[in-house]
C-alpha cells in the first residue's frame, strides 16, 4: 500500500508517503515538515488558534510537494492516515478534515492514528527494525512515558511523568536562563560547552522504587542555582550541562528498571528528546552492557512528522482497520485503548 500520512497535532505540519512494498528505510518515499517555530516565538509558546490557521495555509501545498518528491499523484495512493489525537483540537481537525476529504474524493480508506503510537513505531521504519516484545521510552515536549510493547497495538503503561515532561522541562529551564524559544535544543547545544560536574542536580525519584518521573523539582533547582550564580556565559553552560546530565541519568536509570520489569533487553526510544546526543549515547551503552540494544529513529523523525503517521497508518490499514466518513478527533486519548494490529 502507498499511504499518505498527515500530522497536524500541534505546531508542525508533516506530510509523508510510505510504501509497504519497499523494505526498511526505503519504504519512506518522501516526507516534508513545516515548523511554526517562527510564528510562535514572539509569544514564547504555541498559540492554538494561530497553529490551526497556519496548518490550513500550509497543509495542501505540503501534500502537493511531498507527492511530487515521491514521483506520485493522488491517483497512486491506496490510503490516507492522519493524526486524530492527542493534541490541540483545532489543529487536529485541520488534518483530519483534509485527510477524510482526500480519502472520500479518491475512494480509498482512511485511518486515524494515535500520535504517540506514531512516535513509538517510528524506529521500526529503519533498517533492521526491532521485533516486539520491547520497552519503549516516549520522551517529548508533552509526554514522558515508559511502555511495554507486547505486540503492535498491545501496550502497557509502566510509568509516566507526574508533572513536566522531559522536553517541557528542557524548554522551561532554557527560558528561565534567558535562552530564546524554543529553548530545549539550544540548552542541549549549550551543555556541550559546559564542564561536567561543575553543577550537580538531583536525579528525581530514582531513590525509591517505581517507574514514574518528575522533573518540576529539578527545574526549580536549576532556577535557584542560576539566580545565585554570577550568570556568566560559562556558568550558564555549566548549569545547562548539569541539568542535561540529571535528565539523562534519570531517564537511563528508569529505562534500566523498566527493562528488568518487562524481562527484555530491547529499548525503543522515540520523541523529540530522543534526538539528544548524550541521551542516545547513554542508552546505547546501557543496553549494550546488558547484551541488548537501543533503537532510535533517525534524528529528523524524532520530532513530529508525517512519516511516523504514514507508517503507523499503513500497518493498521493493512490489518483491515478503517474509519467511517465522519471527521473525529480525540484530543485526549489513552494509547492502551487502541485495538491490536
Amino acid at each position: 500500500m502507498r499511504v499518505l500520512g498527515i500530522e497536524t497535532s500541534c505546531d508542525e505540519t508533516g506530510v509523508a508517503v510510505y510504501d509497504t512494498a519497499l523494505a526498511g528505510s526505503a519504504g519512506l518515499r518522501a516526507h516534508a515538515v513545516y515548523s511554526q517555530i517562527a510564528l510562535h516565538a514572539e509569544y514564547g509558546g504555541v498559540v492554538p488558534e494561530l497553529a490551526s490557521r497556519d496548518h490550513v495555509r500550509k497543509l495542501l501545498p505540503l501534500v502537493r510537494q511531498t507527492l511530487a518528491e515521491a514521483g506520485l499523484s493522488t491517483a497512486d495512493l491506496d490510503g490516507v492516515a492522519y493524526t486524530a489525537g492527542p493534541g490541540l483540537v483545532g489543529a487536529l481537525l485541520v488534518g483530519a478534515g483534509t485527510a477524510r476529504a482526500l480519502a472520500w474524493a479518491l475512494e480509498v480508506p482512511a485511518v486515524a492514528v494515535h500520535h504517540m503510537e506514531g512516535h513509538l513505531l517510528a524506529p521500526l521504519m529503519e533498517d533492521d527494525p526491532p521485533e516486539p516484545p520491547f520497552v519503549a521510552l516516549l520522551v517529548s515536549g508533552g509526554h514522558t512515558q515508559l511502555v511495554a510493547v507486547d505486540a503492535i497495538g498491545r501496550y502497557r503503561l509502566l510509568g509516566e511523568t507526574l508533572d513536566d515532561a522531559a522536553g517541557e522541562a528542557f524548554d522551561k529551564t532554557a527560558k528561565l536562563m534567558g535562552l530564546p524559544y524554543p529553548g530545549g535544543p539550544q540548552l542541549a547545544a549549550l551543555a556541550e560547552q559546559g564542564t561536567p560536574g561543575a553543577f550537580r542536580f538531583a536525579r528525581p525519584m530514582t531513590d525509591r522504587p517505581g517507574l514514574d518521573f518528575s522533573f518540576s523539582g529539578l527545574k526549580t533547582q536549576v532556577l535557584l542555582a542560576w539566580q545565585q550564580s554570577d550568570r556568566s556565559p560559562q556558568t550558564r553552560a555549566d548549569i545547562a550541562r548539569g541539568f542535561e546530565d540529571a535528565v539523562v541519568d534519570t531517564l537511563a536509570i528508569k529505562c534500566g528498571r523498566a527493562l528488568d520489569a518487562a524481562g527484555c533487553d530491547t529499548l525503543v526510544v522515540a520523541g523529540g528528546v530522543g534526538a539528544n546526543k548524550r541521551l542516545r549515547a547513554r542508552l546505547q551503552a546501557m543496553c549494550a552492557q546488558r547484551g541488548g540494544r537501543a533503537c532510535f529513529p533517525r534524528p529528523a523523525l524524532c520530532t513530529d512528522n508525517g512519516a511516523m503517521i504514514a507508517f503507523a497508518g499503513a500497518l493498521r490499514l493493512e490489518a483491515g482497520q478503517r474509519e467511517d466518513a465522519q471527521v473525529r478527533v480525540t484530543p485526549r486519548w489513552d494509547m492502551a485503548a487502541l485495538p491490536a494490529v
